[in-house]
């Protein structure tokens, strides 16, 4: 399961116990955002695309939306999601639990500029009914991205 991978991957960081598990589901924002009892905006929802043949994730703000121009002038291609299927096989994590952390090698992480206006974020953990709450620091670390981007909309 996809959130016992996160679990292992926290643990060599001794954060494990930071992840938070729901009895309700957080699989989409506004799910999540009663879960955890704090703003929608806050929810760091992780997109899943295919770029040039190769699985990215966006991370961004709950309130954000892919701007298809702005999407294709970083990354020189039209905005595709991945499908269930896809993102669970190419990623890792399935749908309502995608995740920066635990993915399958080649995937690349981008962070968009809509979250850098938190403290503190909460993404999800690798299944529907899980959380952890990090600082923007600690989500740069931990999620290995390879660069900030502005491919988002609707949040400023």
């Amino acid at each position: 399961m996809a959130i016992e991978n996160v679990r292992e991957y926290f643990k060599q960081y001794n954060m494990e116990d930071r992840i938070l598990e729901f009895a309700v589901s957080s699989a989409t924002v506004e799910l999540a955002a009663a879960a955890l009892n704090c703003e929608p905006m806050r929810i760091a929802k992780s997109l899943s695309f295919l770029v040039e043949g190769q699985p990215v994730l966006v991370v961004t703000a709950g309130d954000a939306k892919v701007d298809n121009a702005k999407f294709k002038a970083q990354f020189k291609t039209k905005a595709k999601m991945l499908g269930p299927e896809e993102a669970e096989s190419l990623v890792g994590h399935a749908v309502g639990g995608v995740c920066p952390f635990a993915v399958k090698a080649g995937v690349s992480v981008y962070l968009d500029e809509a979250l850098k206006r938190f403290e503190t974020v909460f993404p999800a953990c690798g299944s529907s009914n899980s959380a952890i709450e990090l600082t923007i620091g600690e989500l740069e670390q931990y999620s290995d991205y390879s660069a900030w981007v502005d491919v988002c909309k609707g949040w400023n």
